[in-house]
């Protein structure tokens, strides 16, 4: 009780205490959500990288081309997804002839690591921005019979 025997009323308190409730799960729900489709785009970038250079790397002439031909269309799967800023690694392994991939009955491995940043998270900790890791491998064998140029 006030002096003058009033209460006073909770009006319009309410209002407030939503409105600062909903502030609070609704950013770090939001931040969740982006970072939920980052990581995701970031798989799909990986995964159509991984399966565009392992059929570069097939349909080449050589080794030597085959890999320029394997990098360049894996930057160019990440940069059609949309982050062609990511670091980027294209590793190219091939059964049972491993000095030349090209011949006979091979089986072509590739595979592609990649790492996507979390959206809004600033380096706080010294380090790079938190982030996930990313992978992809695509297979692509060889046939026996090939054409000869």
């Amino acid at each position: 009780m006030r002096a003058g025997g009033r209460r006073r009323g909770d009006r319009g308190s309410a209002l407030v205490e939503v409105s600062w409730l909903g502030i609070l799960l609704l950013v770090p729900m939001l931040w969740i959500v982006l970072s939920v489709f980052e990581v995701q785009r970031g798989a799909f970038a990986v995964s159509a990288a991984a399966r565009a250079a392992g059929r570069a790397y097939a349909l080449a002439p050589d080794d030597a081309q085959g890999r320029a031909r394997a990098l360049a269309a894996a930057r160019q799967a990440l940069a059609d997804q949309g982050v062609a800023d990511q670091p980027l690694a294209v590793d190219v392994t091939c059964r049972p002839f491993p000095g030349d991939c090209h011949n006979g009955t091979s089986v072509i491995t590739v595979r592609i690591r990649s790492r996507v940043d979390l959206p809004m998270m600033p380096d706080v900790f010294g380090g790079q921005a938190p982030g996930f890791a990313l992978d992809a491998s695509h297979t692509v064998p060889l046939g026996q019979f090939q054409e000869v140029r």
